[in-house]
């Protein structure tokens, strides 16, 4: 018997907690990224506890921890500074028992990646083929494997018994085995952000809020602050779709002139060169399914969805920890596969639902009438209403990962 073999499309942050996910599993797993260079592109990244939970059962909890910070202060206040909501990160890590963490995004990605062999890392290559049906295995016609898939990276084919989707929001593989749903749509809102070249205090010279959005009229400024002191921001603006500017930091030092500090700091510690621009585009027509034969899809590819929630990186993640642990305890791959679809769909797209209403009734908002009833309803909200919203998409208790018997 052969051991049970994958291959990961997609070098990111679902990508590889699927393939370390698959390795405890018992699976040999190689991740096929098509970037020539891991830059580690991305700024700073919040992770909830469902995420951090997520990371402990792939066993880089510890070293996740240990590069970021906890967070534990700040809230949401208006341009002028007045404070809409506080947050009490104690008091959700209390009530979860794991607390929300900020880390830098190629940290992140170093740790995920160090607990992978490096022989399991193809870099460079871009698949530009899945097939499946009987040519699939080489061999006699009787002895060929029609359950198998082969997948074509550069000069290289490959059999598998599982093909793992996790190459992001634009997905050749979901366009592939879903040509008729329409994909990604524009949400209406686009983002600038960077991580300061150097640490940013409060305007006495205190340290900065762990976390802080601030809510305009359509713009969002937001900050997550690392152990080192300096600080990931990022600035949402509704505008159309594709808008870039010249200078996008002097645009947004203009944009955002007035509001309150730490924001003016914020903007003055980072480089021009550092800054990052994206439309945020998401899956708004949900898939009907995350499984399509051996193939499964797995975060953005499946679900893309808004950062008004900070669950983006968290959904990939319970992703990769759920595929997994039915992978390890399903009797074939194909009972494995209906599980994490069943498990994963519903509960990813209420997510991406509730981040894309989320938006609507908070950065999106643009009337003077609507912004006003919005801070008015944050400020009557009672603390324990809003720590069960956070509470409503954070509580998750990962599955355990058992190593699956070899399959024939």
């Amino acid at each position: 018997m052969s051991s049970n073999s994958a291959v990961v499309v997609g070098g990111g942050i679902g990508g590889l907690a699927a393939a370390i996910g698959l390795r405890l599993a018992g699976w040999e797993v190689t991740v096929v990224e098509r970037a020539p260079v891991l830059d580690d592109a991305g700024a700073g990244i919040s992770l909830a506890a469902n995420g951090l939970r997520a990371l402990t059962a792939l066993g880089v909890g510890e070293a996740v921890e240990m590069a970021s910070r906890r967070q534990y202060t700040g809230g949401t206040r208006t341009p002028d500074g007045r404070r809409l909501a506080r947050m009490d990160g104690r008091a959700l890590e209390r009530e979860l028992g794991a607390p929300i963490i900020g880390i830098p995004r190629a940290h992140l990605h170093r740790i995920l990646r160090e607990a992978l062999p490096p022989q399991s890392l193809v870099i460079g290559a871009e698949v530009t083929a899945v097939e499946t049906g009987p040519d699939t295995a080489a061999g006699p016609a009787d002895a060929r494997q029609p359950s198998r898939v082969r997948v074509r990276y550069g000069d290289t084919a490959v059999d598998a018994d599982l093909v793992v989707a996790a190459d992001g929001i634009g997905s050749r593989l979901r366009r592939h085995l879903f040509p008729g749903h329409p994909g990604p749509a524009y949400s209406g809102s686009t983002v600038l952000r960077a991580i300061t070249a150097q640490p940013v205090e409060g305007p006495a010279g205190e340290p900065i809020a762990d976390f802080e959005l601030t809510w305009g009229h359509g713009a969002e400024f937001g900050h997550i602050a690392f152990p080192d002191g300096r600080a990931e921001w990022h600035a949402v603006l509704n505008a159309p779709a594709g808008v870039r500017y010249p200078d996008p930091l002097a645009e947004l030092r203009r944009r955002f002139a007035g509001w309150h500090e730490p924001i003016p700091a914020l903007l003055a510690a980072t480089r021009p060169g550092a800054v990052l621009h994206h439309d945020i585009n998401e899956l708004s027509t949900p898939l009907p399914s995350y499984t399509a034969g051996r193939v499964a899809l797995l975060g953005d590819a499946a679900h893309a969805m808004t950062p008004h929630l900070g669950q983006g990186a968290c959904q990939a993640l319970e992703d990769a920890v759920t595929l997994a642990s039915a992978l390890g305890s399903e009797p074939t791959v194909e009972a494995a596969l209906t599980r994490y679809d069943t498990e994963r769909r519903p509960r990813s797209q209420t997510v991406a639902r509730d981040a894309r209403r989320a938006g609507r009734m908070g950065q999106q908002l643009a009337h003077p009438l609507a912004v006003a009833a919005r801070n008015t309803a944050i400020r009557l909200t009672p603390s324990g209403a809003m720590i069960r919203t956070v509470l409503r998409h954070a509580d998750w208790t990962a599955p355990r990962i058992a190593a699956a018997p070899t399959r024939p």
